[in-house]
């Protein structure tokens, strides 16, 4: 079985300071449901891993947080591709879980509900957290300059054997193989 773990915020959609609160403030990022379809039609099983600390925050409820991910699934797969399940991590950073990314709780559970080792698996995100996530389980940690990208590829050091890329579309082009 071939995988891709995707951040959420940032990589598929525009990120915000303020979080994503509603379906109408979920907007995909040009050419990242093309990048999806890409990856569906390569054969990859596409797995979100996001951490939503807007719940835990009393932002958003878990019935807005499934109407929005509502929304990105159908724009998926109007594009011709799928989004094969859904992970997030709804605690805050004063809550010390073990999902939170940059922790591997989540990339764990992953890897136990599709029954596969994530050894080479890419991981895509635009944080530091993401990559460190993914570093930490032994997957590829992929870097998009999208939503907060540019300003995490400043910092040194990126987890080793980071690959970069402009955007999510940009690594589909190369990784979706």
């Amino acid at each position: 079985m071939k995988l891709v773990i995707l951040d959420r915020d940032g990589v598929i959609n525009y990120d915000s300071e303020a979080f994503i609160k509603s379906p109408e403030e979920w907007k995909p990022i040009p050419g990242s449901l093309e990048a999806i379809a890409r990856f569906t039609q390569a054969g990859y099983r596409i797995v979100v891993a996001t951490n939503q600390s807007g719940i835990g925050r009393g932002l958003l409820d878990m019935v807005t947080l499934n109407a929005i991910n509502d929304k990105m699934y159908k724009a998926a797969i109007q594009a011709g591709g799928r989004i094969d399940a859904m992970f997030f991590c709804p605690h805050t950073n004063s809550d010390q879980c073990d999902c939170r990314k940059p922790a591997t709780g989540m990339f764990r559970e992953i890897s136990e509900r599709f029954g596969l080792g994530l050894a080479g698996v890419p991981a895509i995100g635009d944080s530091l957290r993401d990559l460190q996530a993914a570093a930490g389980v032994g997957a590829i940690p992929v870097l998009v300059l999208t939503g907060k990208g540019k300003a995490t590829q400043a910092m040194e050091p990126l987890p080793q054997n980071t690959m970069i890329f402009p955007d999510l579309a940009a690594a589909a082009d190369i990784l979706a193989k």
